[in-house]
Parts: structure tokens; C-alpha cells; sequence
């Protein structure tokens, strides 16, 4: 089984601009507090809510949970939160539901095009920013929730090739692009590179739920095509490299 590290070594990272600039953090403070309070109260927040307190989603997150009281939250590829309304919108999102839900734990956040100055910001805001880049390889050993909304295929390939097995994907949750409307977009269009930048995606389709949220238009371009993805194995099953477009799947003898 592939480790944390398999393919590419994690790789130290500091921010490229080192300059700690006082007024563009005070600035970027209030875009996140103003960006905050108007998603909250928001029609689309509130409905997201109603969406996650649901029997059948609350379920799936108190299974993941299991004996464990907080399920880690683990943000990839946020981009410029400085730069642009849409990662603002995101992780006004991610902070808000933590907020909310007390089983919710610690946020991690890495994206490499952050600043000193975003840096700071995030780590304000009650983050932790990440020293290395891993890649989107963590491996999912505790309740783990991956927040990756409109990340590039490839890195949720690496986040589902690094757990590649029953007892981490059981062990995550995944916030990101619908996984259904990639396998739809490959049966259409026979994109072979998506196959091959996308080939754990499409092979853990058979053993995941996907949950649509929801979306209006206001926050559309922020939030559009996301689902939430629960992960639902046998603990005994053996999942196998091989063949990945169609997904060998084999049971351990007992």
C-alpha cells in the first residue's frame, strides 16, 4: 500500500513573498469578516445547514466519527483568499461550520500561491497553515474531513491514492467537485486525460455516496457542482492497484 510520501516527497514550503505588511492583513481581515457575515446570513447558508442536520447526513458523519469526539478539518488548494471573492466565499464557508458543529476540530489550510500576508490572516482567522506541501496525500489514519471545493482532478487522485484502502476511506470525508459529473463528463466525451488524471476518482465511485449541496445564485460561482462524498466499505475488503477503470476488489481471508 502507497504511503503518505509515495510518487513525490512532501516538500517544505514558505511562503515566496516574506514581507509581513501590517496594513494589507488589516485589510484582508475585514474582506473575511464582511465576506463571513454575509454568507451566514445568507438563504444558501442556512439551507446548507438544514442540509447537513438531516437524519441521513448527520449519520454519515457520526459514522465516520465513531468513539471519537472531533473530525479534523484539512483544507487543499484554497487559493488567494487576498485576490479573489470565490476561495473568501470558501473558507467564510469552512470556518462558519466549524463554528457551528463542536465535533469539528483544528483547521489545516495549504495552497502554495499564499502570502505571508494571507498566511497571517488564515492563522487569525483560528488556522493552521501547513510547512509543507503534501501534495493532497494525507492519509485519512483519524476522522478526517478533506475541504477541496473546485480543486484540480489530479489532486483529489492523489488524496484518494494515498488512502487507497478500506480503513481510511472510511475514516474521510471529502467536500469537493462532483465526482459523478467527471465519470459523466468521461463516459460522454471519452476524455482519456481525465481518465488518467482521475483514475482513483473514477474507481471510487462504486463505493461512495454523493451528496449535492446546495447551490444559489448568488454564490454560484463559489459553490457550483460541489457535493459532499462519504466513503462506505467493508472492513475486509482489499482494494488492488491493478485495473483501476474498472476496480479489482478482492476479500482478505479471515
Amino acid at each position: 500500500m502507497a504511503d503518505r510520501k509515495e510518487g513525490i516527497e512532501q516538500q517544505p514550503w514558505t511562503p515566496t513573498d516574506l514581507e509581513i505588511d501590517v496594513e494589507r492583513e488589516s485589510k484582508l481581515m475585514q474582506k473575511m469578516h464582511m465576506c463571513i457575515r454575509k454568507l451566514e446570513n445568507s438563504d444558501f447558508y442556512t439551507t446548507f445547514l438544514d442540509q447537513m442536520e438531516t437524519v441521513e447526513v448527520l449519520t454519515y458523519f457520526l459514522r465516520i466519527l465513531g468513539s471519537e469526539t472531533k473530525m479534523q478539518m484539512v483544507i487543499y488548494g484554497i487559493g488567494s483568499v487576498e485576490s479573489y471573492d470565490c476561495p473568501r466565499l470558501q473558507l467564510s464557508f469552512a470556518i462558519l461550520i466549524k463554528r457551528k458543529f463542536d465535533w469539528i476540530g483544528d483547521i489545516e489550510v495549504f495552497d502554495p500561491v499564499l502570502s505571508t500576508t494571507e498566511t497571517n490572516a488564515l492563522e487569525a482567522l483560528g488556522c493552521t497553515v501547513l510547512k509543507v506541501n503534501e501534495q493532497g496525500r494525507r492519509q485519512a489514519v483519524k476522522p478526517t474531513m478533506f475541504f477541496m471545493p473546485h480543486c484540480e482532478a489530479v489532486l483529489y487522485d492523489n488524496l484518494l491514492h494515498a488512502n487507497w484502502r478500506s480503513e481510511n476511506l472510511n475514516q474521510m470525508v471529502l467536500f469537493g467537485n462532483s465526482f459523478e459529473k467527471y465519470e459523466q463528463y468521461v463516459s460522454e466525451f471519452k476524455n482519456s486525460v481525465i481518465v488518467d488524471s482521475a483514475r482513483f476518482v473514477l474507481g471510487v465511485r462504486r463505493f461512495s455516496v454523493e451528496i449535492v449541496d446546495v447551490v444559489s445564485d448568488e454564490f454560484f460561482r463559489a459553490f457550483h457542482d460541489s457535493s459532499w462524498h462519504f466513503f462506505k466499505l467493508d472492513p475486509q475488503m482489499e482494494l488492488e492497484f491493478e485495473n483501476l477503470k474498472t476496480i479489482n476488489c478482492s476479500t482478505k481471508e479471515m
